[in-house]
């Protein structure tokens, strides 16, 4: 006597074969509806060789059904990490976004390689779905920054587990100049690189600055002041544990007279910034702050002053400077006239551009407290 599992089987496989040889589209709606039905109910259960038959019957049911239909199985296949795989990318690839939408935010059973695809080629709405996934890797992060409108950007930006890529951080930054919404986001993420951070709110002060001067223009002096000592406290509170631990090191190494040019040009050329601050700053005898101030500079001359006031040679400079167009991600600076600059920069002229440097900025500080 057979159970009433495998009589229900078997009327589904018959209705099956009846919806998919002249079945009307309600049939094989009502047919997707209980494939469905069978597959979620079961899925820990199944083989790989079971789950791609059913990836075949479902890739057959969803021809000629309407949308909506679509948009449910989608609903309901997304969350299942097991689905099976054709019809998840089958469903990915769909134009409207409410079938696409579901398994975009949430399959674990799209690759990366569809991911990328359908983030280089489809809608905004298809990219913001994206966008939402729990866990997004560099690569994919680089496309939607770079093809994603404002809406698709800061979603990406907001995500915690969005990984970002130096190309894409730097590229933020510089929207960020002009998006203080943007500029905000970027700048709660706490794996927001040190020299990054700077780089922001050097920009998002001058931005502020001359909003509050704009609508307060009988008030500007006393704006300039209050802006940039709410800088200095970020500035502060930005010191992040890496950073003081770096500065610490290189304090270390100079107490025991170990710190020296080769030091500095290693950490420069292995990409550490606090450490290459630091050592610069104790070898030209300036606070790291100056030092953090000309680095993050869109010239590069401040760099040079600092190194030819520490006396040092055009190839640990020349190492300094590829440091810093790494990180800024801006386009390379001509080297060859670079090292002629340098080289005819007299140390003396060196030392008076730094105090004059020094005298600007004291002007423009707020006056301590008494």
């Amino acid at each position: 006597m057979r159970t009433k599992t495998a009589k229900s089987s078997e009327n589904l496989l018959d209705e099956l074969q009846s919806a998919l040889s002249h079945g009307t589209v309600a049939r094989r709606v009502e047919t997707l509806r209980r494939v469905t039905d069978l597959f979620i109910n079961n899925a820990v259960d199944y083989s790989d060789d079971h789950v791609r038959v059913f990836d075949d019957v479902f890739q057959c049911l969803i021809e000629q059904i309407e949308t909506s239909a679509k948009a449910l199985l989608a609903d309901r296949l997304a969350p299942i990490p097991a689905a099976p795989p054709k019809i998840i990318r089958t469903l990915a690839l769909d134009e409207v976004i409410e079938v696409a939408g579901p398994v975009l935010t949430k399959s674990e059973r799209l690759d990366e390689t569809t991911l990328i695809e359908i983030a280089r080629s489809k809608s905004q709405a298809h990219l913001k779905a994206i966008s939402l996934r729990r866990v997004l890797s560099e690569a994919l992060t680089d496309v939607l920054v770079a093809r994603g409108n404002e809406d698709v950007v800061q979603s990406t930006v907001s995500n915690p587990g969005a990984q970002l890529s130096e190309g894409s951080l730097t590229d933020l930054v510089t929207r960020a100049a002009r998006d203080d919404d943007l500029a905000a986001c970027i700048g709660l993420r706490p794996d927001l690189p040190r020299h990054h951070y700077l780089k922001l709110i050097a920009k998002a002060s001058l931005s502020v600055r001359r909003k509050l001067e704009a609508a307060h223009p009988e008030l500007a002096d006393e704006v300039s002041s209050v802006v940039q000592e709410a800088a200095q406290r970020i500035r502060a509170a930005a010191m992040s544990r890496q950073t003081e631990m770096a500065r610490a090191l290189v304090k270390s190494l100079h107490d025991d007279g170990r710190l020296n040019e080769f030091q500095v040009t290693t950490f420069a050329e292995q990409g550490k910034f606090d450490e290459t601050n630091a050592g610069l700053a104790a070898l030209a005898g300036v606070a790291v702050e100056t030092v953090e101030n000309m680095m993050i500079e869109s010239r590069t001359e401040g760099v040079m002053i600092l190194a030819k006031v520490a006396g040092m040679q055009w190839s640990s400079v020349r190492a300094i400077i590829a440091m810093r167009e790494k990180l800024s991600g801006g386009s390379q600076t001509d080297i060859l006239t670079l090292r002629d600059t340098y080289e005819a920069l007299r140390s003396s002229t060196a030392q008076q551009v730094l105090r004059f440097h020094r005298m600007q900025r004291g002007a423009t500080s707020p006056t301590p407290a008494a």
